[in-house]
């Protein structure tokens, strides 16, 4: 994927990250690691109120309730909420990607959707259907379906970190 994110960059493409985890979680390390900013970071989030404290200091402080959860149908209402475009291109590793490959696909012109299948339990992770998390089930079925994309982790990708040494 590194090497995805670098032929776009080289192509001029905007890149966001859209996923589920929280978005307090993912903007501190993504910029290092992939080369996107974290105001292009869409994720989950709580409520988060301005107050300011005792000393006049003011602050962010979060609060227990959730505010917005970006995954499944929530994806494309983050896209639209905070990117305000449609994709051209989308890529997924889940049934929680579905929605937003279904979102892209729906788009005027010429667009691509893929799906990075995760079957590589040596270097990184392996699941699909039937695993306890990271289900990879009717996003899958729609790939097929839908001529989409399908990555296999494994079989395609030589190296799966930048720090390995490729066989």
């Amino acid at each position: 994927m590194l090497e995805l994110l670098e032929y776009l960059r080289q192509n001029e493409l905007k890149m966001f990250i859209v996923s589920g985890g929280g978005i307090d979680f993912m903007r501190p390390w993504v910029e290092q690691v992939y080369g996107i900013p974290p105001e292009r970071i869409v994720g989950s989030s709580g409520i988060t109120k301005f107050t300011v404290q005792p000393d006049g200091t003011p602050a962010l402080v979060k609060d227990a309730k959730v505010d917005f959860i970006d995954d499944g149908p929530g994806k494309p209402v983050g896209i639209h909420r905070f990117i305000g475009r449609k994709p051209i291109l989308a890529f997924g590793n889940s049934d929680g990607d579905q929605r937003m490959l279904e979102w892209t696909a729906s788009g005027n012109g010429a667009r691509f959707m893929g799906i990075v299948h995760h079957t590589d339990a040596k270097r990184e992770y392996a699941y699909d259907r039937n695993s306890p998390v990271g289900k990879l089930d009717k996003a899958w079925d729609q790939a097929t379906k839908r001529g989409w994309i399908v990555v296999d982790m494994k079989q395609d990708w030589k190296k799966v970190f930048p720090f390995e040494i490729a066989d």
